[in-house]
C-alpha cells in the first residue's frame, strides 16, 4: 500500500481529486516526516552510543544520515523476515551492493535503492509505519 493510499484510509482525503503533481509532493512531504521520525528511531537506539562517544546533536545528525538507509536494512535483518539474499531478490538489487550498503561502504545509495528499502522495511515492520503515519497526520491537523 502506498503512501497516499494509507493517507487516503486514514483521514479519507480523496486521492482522484489531486494532480500527479500533487501526489507527488505528497508524496514527498511523508517521506521526509518519514525520515525524521526514522531517524529519532534510531537516534533513541543509539543514545548510549552517542553518549559515550559525546556527540552533541550535529555529529549525531551527520551520523544518522550517513547510515541511514543501513540502519534501515539492520533493522530488517534482525526481524528475521529477510535475509541479505531476500533483500537483494526483493529489491532486484545485487547483493554485493546491498553488502555495501550494510558495511558502510555506500553511505549515498540511489534513491531508487532507498525506496525499495523502504518499501521492504514497511512489510516487515506495518505497525510502526502506520504509528508514524497517524502521527505525521495529527502534527499537520494540529498545525493548521
Amino acid at each position: 500500500m502506498s503512501a497516499t493510499e494509507m493517507l487516503h484510509r486514514m483521514v479519507g482525503i480523496d486521492m482522484p481529486k489531486f494532480s500527479l503533481g500533487e501526489i507527488f509532493i505528497l508524496e514527498a512531504e511523508f517521506f521526509i516526516c518519514l525520515y525524521e521520525e526514522l531517524k529519532d528511531i534510531f537516534r533513541a537506539q543509539y543514545k548510549n552510543y552517542f553518549k559515550l562517544m559525546r556527540f552533541n546533536t550535529e555529529k549525531e545528525d551527520a551520523m544518522l544520515e550517513a547510515n541511514f538507509l543501513r540502519f534501515v536494512i539492520n533493522d530488517i535483518l534482525v526481524s528475521e523476515e529477510y535475509s541479505l539474499e531476500g533483500i537483494a531478490y526483493y529489491t532486484q538489487i545485487p547483493e554485493d551492493v546491498i553488502c555495501d550498503v550494510v558495511a558502510g561502504n555506500n553511505s549515498a545509495p540511489s534513491l531508487q535503492l532507498t525506496k525499495k528499502i523502504i518499501d521492504l522495511h514497511r512489510s516487515v515492520r506495518p505497525t510502526l509505519y502506520r504509528e508514524t503515519m497517524k502521527k505525521i497526520v495529527a502534527q499537520y491537523l494540529i498545525s493548521e
